[in-house]
């Protein structure tokens, strides 16, 4: 299909977090995508609404209805990916998330736009309780993402499907994030199934990496601690979040790329 505008809904996964910066904003999976619908399309344009932090229910009432607004038909794209935020709280209640999630993609859907959903990688290289608890929440939520994407025709852009983005060379250093190279693998993987242009080796695994020295990992871990964890509980505590105060990146459609 010949896209003539994409549409992004979702948070920091689809603002571009922690991708490379250009111009002042992160660049990320979609604006990759957007790089190769662009060049197929010379009246292509793009919209980027996803703002990190943002729960299930503020993406569905901050960002659906302008989504809405821009939707041209089956050739726009949208992609909506929502509720791994949710996920990582303490009070997380799946009972209230997963309906509304899939409400969400339902009524995207009766536009006639051609959709997109994601899940969420349930093992990230992680160990212990705390990544078994959100694994099993990861699960369940990938579970209603794939029966609502069945019942509506959606796209399922599936990571669990890919054993090597597990390795967490593919995160930043906040360990949360996507890193340059894990944007550009989920970009490849989106441009796939698409049926656009893609890299075909973008499956191929990074090659084996030596094993940490004891006392550097240590350093590693109390600085993520004091620059990524420390101030996240902060946030919670206080009821904040990242995204505060924060707009989209890309409001309103624009011809892409930007000149």
């Amino acid at each position: 299909m010949l896209y003539e505008r994409l549409i992004i809904c979702g948070d920091s996964f689809s603002e571009g977090m922690s991708d490379q910066v250009i111009n002042g904003k992160y660049r990320g999976w979609a604006d990759r995508v957007a790089d190769v619908m662009a060049q197929a399309n010379p009246n292509f344009t793009y919209v980027n609404l996803a703002v990190r932090g943002k729960l299930v229910q503020q993406v569905i009432a901050d960002q659906v209805p302008q989504a809405e607004k821009f939707i041209t038909g089956k050739n726009t794209l949208v992609t909506f990916h929502a509720g791994a935020n949710d996920a990582l709280r303490p009070n997380y209640n799946p009972e209230l998330v997963l309906p509304l999630y899939s409400d969400a993609v339902r009524k995207l859907a009766a536009t006639g736009v051609t959709l997109m959903l994601f899940t969420v990688l349930e093992r990230t290289g992680n160990a212990g309780k705390a990544a078994d608890l959100w694994a099993a929440r990861f699960h369940a939520f990938n579970e209603n993402v794939r029966a609502v994407a069945q019942e509506v025709g959606a796209i399922v852009a599936d990571a669990n499907e890919e054993s090597f983005f597990n390795d967490r060379r593919f995160l930043a250093f906040d360990r949360l994030h996507l890193n340059p190279m894990g944007h550009d693998r989920v970009a490849q993987a989106v441009l796939e199934k698409l049926d656009l242009p893609s890299n075909p080796n973008w499956r191929k695994p990074l090659p084996p990496t030596r094993k940490t020295p004891w006392l550097r990992s240590k350093v590693n871990n109390v600085a993520w601690f004091l620059t990524f964890a420390l101030p996240w509980l902060w946030r919670r505590a206080r009821g904040k979040s990242s995204g505060d105060g924060r707009i989209a990146k890309y409001p309103e459609p624009i011809s892409w790329p930007i000149n």
